[in-house]
């Protein structure tokens, strides 16, 4: 068992399906849960099923309030912070040769630079303990591309570049600095699409299924506890062999 007793980890796009399945496998693994999301109502869910957690709403688009919530989001877990998830994230699709530049902003500015932010101030918190996990949620078409998607993708790829760079930085100080890339995985966003394009999506997926959120959160567990130490830099890609990199 990945035991994460006694472990203070905030989690980011709480309310979301892989980010309601990441709360649900730390609270089994005996953390301390601080989720936040921007949906206050799915929040107050989280924390009625798992009494025991903390919330606290947050909207990472606002950068300059970042470090006011990491410090928030320390204090609610008692001063002490051992590990972030950083899983929130937008898209705003469009074709390149439409794509507006604030398409383009917005989804850099939410995806890339709220996720170095949220890093950068953690960071600062874990070297107060000399450890520390920083595990931050890409995604597949970071490393494939993908129709419509060059904001996105280019923001999924500028996380992993950028968590080699804070991994070589801060493995002195014995904080890790991971990713997951998720394949397709089964959620409200692949719910809404239509049977013909999903099929053409398990089509490419060598399991022949979409992925569980359960599937993301298993992975989270491991790299959050210290049967990772060792690991440090890294992507850990959930797709059912869709991407083998």
């Amino acid at each position: 068992m990945n035991n994460l007793i006694n472990k203070n980890i905030i989690v980011t796009g709480a309310s979301g399906g892989i980010g309601n399945s990441i709360v649900k496998k730390l609270h089994e693994n005996g953390a301390n849960i601080l989720a936040s999301g921007t949906k206050l109502e799915k929040l107050q869910e989280l924390k009625s099923k798992y009494k025991n957690i903390k919330i606290l709403k947050f909207d990472i688009s606002l950068s300059d309030k970042i470090e006011e919530f990491i410090e928030n989001a320390s204090q609610e877990l008692g001063g002490n912070l051992n590990c972030i998830i950083n899983n929130a994230g937008i898209t705003q699709d469009n074709l390149a040769i439409r794509m507006s530049l604030d398409e383009w902003k917005k989804v850099i500015d939410i995806n890339l630079t709220s996720t170095f932010l949220l890093s950068k101030y953690s960071i600062k918190k874990m070297l107060k303990n000399k450890s520390g996990k920083v595990i931050n949620i890409t995604s597949v078409v970071g490393h494939t591309g993908n129709v419509g998607q060059a904001n996105y993708t280019a923001s999924k790829a500028g996380i992993i570049a950028m968590s080699k760079s804070l991994a070589i930085e801060y493995a002195k100080k014995n904080i890790n600095i991971n990713c997951i890339s998720p394949g397709f995985i089964k959620t409200a966003m692949t719910d809404k699409l239509d049977d013909k394009f999903k099929e053409a999506i398990i089509s490419k997926i060598p399991s022949s299924r979409l992925g569980e959120p359960e599937d993301i959160a298993n992975a989270v567990i491991f790299l959050a506890s210290d049967q990772s130490n060792y690991i440090n830099g890294e992507t850990l890609h959930v797709n059912g062999g869709m991407y083998m990199a």
